[in-house]
């Protein structure tokens, strides 16, 4: 299967950014890709107030993105905002195209590093894949690497791939925890990870004031056996790759850590 991962940088406007992923969707679509995977927070970027702009699923921004994925041919993954309780919002995956239709809700709030992303997110509570073209593929956000059980989740439910798309946080020592935990997540499940984030602000001339994640770039393709095999750097740009899901099975053949482990114990 062919993915296009889209790292670029998301600002605070909505209209604006469904423009770069109408852009960006068709340079996917042009490569051949089947899946265009866009990062967390694709609809505005994080230190805006989300909650004036968080639409639901059937609302005008999700629409615009049904209308580019049915342009393109392709199925379009992309972070949006939706409305929560309380005055908060979902922090959710939009998957769409193709006949594919879901949306997931990031289980794992980035309360770490001096950012408190619960006190205007609400958690979601559901593991999700989709199905394209045969391949089950499993939807992550962001913070989600850090737990490996969601991973796992996704290769119980018979995916091939994780698609994680991510605003990562800036600071000292956080690439290499990134590098580590997408490669350990692929170990750990003995899945594809396809790793998406916002590309750095700071390639682009954007300035970047106070804790919110707006992310590093990094974005990476790593195989089931944990090893990295495409990746980029920290500026905006589009990494197709293609994703052997015979793989898989031979990485699962040779490291059975799937079938080894004692739940029973825990």
């Amino acid at each position: 299967m062919r993915i296009a991962l889209s790292q670029l940088t998301t600002g605070p406007g909505p209209e604006k950014n469904l423009r770069l992923i109408e852009e960006w969707a068709a340079r996917g679509a042009d490569a051949g890709a089947r899946v265009v995977v866009f990062p967390e927070a694709a609809m505005a970027c994080f230190g805006t107030d989300l909650a004036p702009l968080a639409e639901p699923l059937d609302g005008p921004w999700a629409n615009g993105v049904r209308d580019i994925a049915r342009a393109t041919g392709t199925v379009i993954v992309a972070g949006m905002f939706t409305p929560a309780p309380g005055g908060r919002v979902a922090n959710t995956l939009l998957a769409t195209g193709d006949g594919v239709e879901a949306s997931y809700d990031k289980i794992h709030l980035y309360d770490a590093f001096g950012y408190a992303e619960s006190d205007s997110v609400a958690a979601g509570s559901k593991a999700v894949t989709i199905d394209v073209d045969g391949v089950r593929l499993g939807l992550a956000t962001c913070y989600d690497v850090r737990f490996p059980e969601l991973f796992r989740a996704h290769a119980d439910a018979g995916a091939a791939a994780t698609l994680l798309a991510a605003s990562w946080g800036a600071g000292p020592g956080k690439l290499d925890q990134w590098d580590l935990l997408v490669r350990a997540r692929a170990l750990d499940s003995t899945l594809w990870v396809a790793a998406v984030g916002q590309a750095d602000p700071s390639t682009t001339g954007s300035h970047v004031q106070g804790p919110a994640p707006t992310g590093i770039g990094h974005s990476r393709v790593v195989g089931p056996d944990g090893t990295v095999r495409h990746r980029l750097d920290a500026e905006p740009g589009l990494l197709v790759a293609d994703l052997d899901t015979d793989e898989v099975a031979h990485v699962r053949a040779k490291t059975s850590v799937l079938a080894n482990r004692r739940p029973e114990l825990w």
